[in-house]
């Protein structure tokens, strides 16, 4: 459990609480009421003054720099009121006076009282001792680490058993691997003698490698639960502060605490934050922050077992490439698991797992929806079941259905529908021509999937319309026909354009991109040319990052960099010929399609596949 710090002693601060609060109250009143301790003179305007001083109702007269006062002559032997009025930049006053033989002087400056000589020495040093004390209490009271004086604490969040929802390995899924490999440290931080009496050494340090959303902090957080644990999680980003020395300071706090509660677990989400090689930011040694807390960081890992406590160390990253080179030896992170995105088996469990907290229908068929969802990794699933709740809500339904689900994987794919963006009669008579020319090179190719629905209802930021192509199956290599076939698939929609019109558009953009980058790729790092041979000619991500070089080609002579240019223009124009031939070949079908593309905007399901299936191939 979390150490309780000794509470104050109360009455200092008491004491010092309500003489602020008197002073402060006098303060005011001495500001607002400054006549409350003292004799009040009646005030008269200063025109009913020079009206008696010119009847000769005046006596004597005493200026002052902010009032006039004077007295009245002597009634009946009585001496007269005094009054006071409010001086006015007047320089015939005093021959006025003079005339009328009123006796008068200049009033001597005003002393300062005993209260405002009190408050001059008692409020400054109250003031000194109440911000002392607010930042004091701030930094170890009830304020937390948010205090300036507590800006080396770590920030930390600390997770006990019994706090909060426990999550477990049964929360986990589309991850075996990563679950195996971590089991055994489950079984150390429960039964560490086990391992200890025969001289094993449990790895200091895991690293969790993978893609965004595969779930690499919900692991950390289930080894936790598994082994009951405290559970210490910071993201790589909190260490660094403006001030120097912050990071490391707070490094340091970290695995104080932590030694304390040991047997725990560190976890540091995005350790490339702090962890980013040292050679690729271009500094050795100085005072770059972001270095001092690596270093301070891989002293703690050196030396924080020393002691005998049991503190395992999870990090996550999805940049492995960027590390520096020391975090990464035996001894520091031992071992790296990775969390990849799930195959089709795992997606089905994600699903069912996430689906727990939605009130499904007869209808909805789980196996159907994570065929439909290759790459998706679990932060998208979580995503597509939220999306298909929101769905059946907005239609008013009860439960969620399988149309739901399908609607969220186009939402997900391909964006929302823009039902508000109306296409003219030639542009949507366009976008049908160019997208059934997608359909048709598509289901000719292998490796491409097959075509699930046609629509030229615009979707997305820029989308007229879309073609969806879903795999049957999880692919892992593809080979150079597979490849080619998808970037005539991706061909297929402009070359539909230059049969049926004769002219091209601006639609086939983003297809041109995709074509060439994957054309591209087929010669510099897959060696899919004959000319330029099993060579990599593009540099790898770790090679980028140390050499800030824009480009990702290596620096190659200029005609291995025409050769290169060459061999993907020469693969993309046979892909260009190729969709052109089938499209030619299947000419009337690509105008039945398109003609009854124009009257539904949508076509799927078995009435896709059935006009598919009447595609010819090229025959040779």
């Amino acid at each position: 459990m979390p150490i309780k710090e000794q509470s104050r002693p109360p009455r200092p601060r008491l004491i010092a609480n309500i003489l602020l609060a008197v002073s402060g109250l006098f303060l005011l009143v001495n500001l607002f009421l400054p006549n409350l301790f003292g004799s009040q003179t009646p005030g008269v305007p200063y025109s009913l003054f020079i009206h008696q001083v010119q009847e000769g109702e005046v006596s004597r007269v005493s200026v002052g720099q902010n009032e006039i006062r004077y007295q009245i002559k002597a009634e009946n032997g009585q001496p007269g009121p005094i009054f006071a009025t409010t001086p006015i930049f007047d320089l015939e006053l005093p021959k006025l006076l003079e005339e009328k033989g009123v006796e008068f002087a200049a009033a001597p400056p005003p002393k300062n009282s005993w209260f405002t000589t009190l408050l001059g020495w008692v409020i400054p040093p109250l003031i000194f001792v109440a911000i002392w004390q607010f930042f004091i209490s701030r930094s170890g009271g009830g304020g937390g680490p948010q205090g300036v004086l507590s800006i080396g604490k770590s920030k930390a969040k600390v997770y006990v058993e019994g706090e909060s929802a426990k999550i477990t390995f049964k929360d986990v899924a589309g991850v075996e691997e990563a679950k195996t490999e971590l089991v055994e440290i489950v079984d150390f931080l429960k039964t560490p003698a086990r391992f200890t009496d025969i001289g094993a050494r449990i790895p200091k340090g895991v690293l969790l490698v993978g893609p965004p959303g595969t779930g690499k902090t919900l692991l950390a957080k289930a080894v936790a639960g598994e082994a009951g644990v405290p559970f210490f999680s910071i993201s790589g980003s909190e260490f660094v502060e403006l001030f120097v020395g912050v990071g490391s300071s707070r490094v340091r706090d970290l695995f104080e605490q932590a030694k304390k509660q040991a047997p725990c677990i560190i976890f540091i989400d995005e350790l490339d934050a702090i962890g980013k090689s040292r050679s690729s930011n271009g500094f050795y040694g100085g005072n770059d922050e972001r270095e001092q807390t690596l270093n301070q960081l891989l002293t703690e890992m050196d030396g924080f077992a020393a002691g005998g406590a049991t503190v395992i160390v999870l990090a996550a990253t999805n940049r492995p490439e960027t590390l520096d080179p020391a975090l990464l030896r035996p001894g520091r992170f031992d071992r790296q698991v990775l969390v990849d995105r799930p195959d089709l088996s795992g997606r089905e469990e994600i699903l069912k797992i996430h689906s727990q907290k939605v009130k499904l229908g007869t209808d909805v068929d789980l196996k159907a929806i994570a065929t439909r969802t290759p790459g998706f990794a679990g932060a998208d699933l979580a995503n597509l079941v939220n999306e298909a709740a929101l769905l059946a809500a907005r239609n008013r339904r009860e439960t969620i259905a399988q149309e739901d689900f399908a609607e969220a994987v186009e939402r997900v794919v391909a964006g929302l529908e823009k039902k508000s963006r109306v296409l003219n009669e030639v542009e949507k008579k366009i976008v049908a021509y160019h997208e059934v020319g997608h359909a048709l090179v598509g289901s000719l190719m292998s490796g491409s999937g097959r075509v699930e629905k046609i629509s030229i209802i615009p979707r997305g930021m820029a989308a007229l319309g879309y073609t969806l192509q879903l795999p049957t199956e999880d692919r892992f290599l593809m080979n150079e026909t597979e490849l080619r076939g998808q970037i005539a698939t991706l061909l297929g929609g402009r070359s539909a354009e230059e049969i049926v019109f004769g002219s091209i558009t601006t639609g086939a953009a983003n297809d041109l991109q995709r074509a060439t980058d994957l054309a591209e790729r087929m010669v510099t790092t897959y060696g899919m040319s004959k000319v330029l041979g099993p060579l990599a000619y593009q540099q790898g991500q770790q090679a980028m990052f140390l050499g800030n070089a824009p480009n990702p080609r290596r620096n190659v002579s200029e005609d291995t960099a025409k050769a290169i240019d060459s061999e993907v223009k020469e693969i993309v124009d046979v892909a260009h010929e190729q969709a052109l031939a089938i499209l030619r070949q299947n000419r009337d079908l690509l105008e039945a399609i398109a003609t009854q593309l124009l009257e539904t905007e949508v076509i799927e399901g078995e009435k896709l596949h059935s006009l598919l299936s009447q595609v010819q191939a090229l025959t040779v």
